[in-house]
C-alpha cells in the first residue's frame, strides 16, 4: 500500500464521516481512528520481527451523527458521475499561479493529464508544484488563491476521461 492509497482512504473517511477504518492486505495492516480533533493513523507491517511504524496526522474534524458503511472498493473513482477530486497532499498556502502577475495554471474547462501542474502549495517557504494525477477536464476550482489548505482538502474537481 502506498501513500496515495492511504490518502484516498483518509479522504474517503472525511467525505463519509467515518470515525474508524481498518484494513489488512498482503501482510500490511492499517488502522485509522478519528478521535477528538485529530485522525490518528497507525500503520504497521504484520511481521513479528519488524518494528512498528506509527505516523500521526492532524486533520480538521467535522462532527456528525452520520454512520456510513465502508465501500467495498478503495478505487479512486468513488462517484458514479465520473468526477474525481484533486486533493492537497500537505498543509500550506494554495496559489493558482506561479506569481501574482502570471495566469492561473488551470481554469474551469482546462484539460489536464497526470503530469499537469494545477497549482502551488507553499509550505515552510517552499513552493511545491501539485500535479493533477488524473486525466480529465477541470470542472470546478474549490479554493481561492492565497488561502490556507489542510492535508486531504479538495482543491479541484475533474471529470475523468
Amino acid at each position: 500500500m502506498d501513500l496515495k492509497e492511504i490518502k484516498q482512504i483518509i479522504d474517503l473517511m472525511s467525505r463519509n464521516h467515518l470515525t474508524e477504518f481498518e484494513l489488512e492486505k498482503d501482510g500490511f495492516k492499517i488502522h485509522l481512528k478519528k478521535d477528538g480533533a485529530a485522525v490518528q493513523h497507525t500503520i504497521s507491517p504484520m511481521m513479528s520481527h519488524a518494528p512498528q511504524m506509527t505516523t500521526a496526522y492532524q486533520l480538521p474534524v467535522q462532527h456528525s451523527a452520520h454512520s456510513v458503511a465502508l465501500l467495498p472498493s478503495l478505487a479512486p473513482e468513488l462517484k458514479a458521475d465520473n468526477l474525481k477530486e484533486i486533493v492537497s497532499p500537505m498543509v500550506g498556502t494554495f496559489y493558482r499561479s506561479p506569481s501574482p502577475e502570471s495566469p492561473s495554471y488551470v481554469e474551469v474547462g482546462t484539460q489536464v493529464n497526470e503530469d499537469t501542474v494545477v497549482c502551488i502549495i507553499e509550505a515552510m517557504k517552499v513552493m511545491n508544484e501539485i500535479k493533477a494525477e488524473v486525466k480529465g477536464v477541470i470542472t470546478e476550482s474549490l479554493v481561492e488563491s492565497g488561502k490556507s489548505v489542510e492535508f486531504g482538502k479538495p482543491l479541484f474537481k475533474v471529470k475523468a476521461l
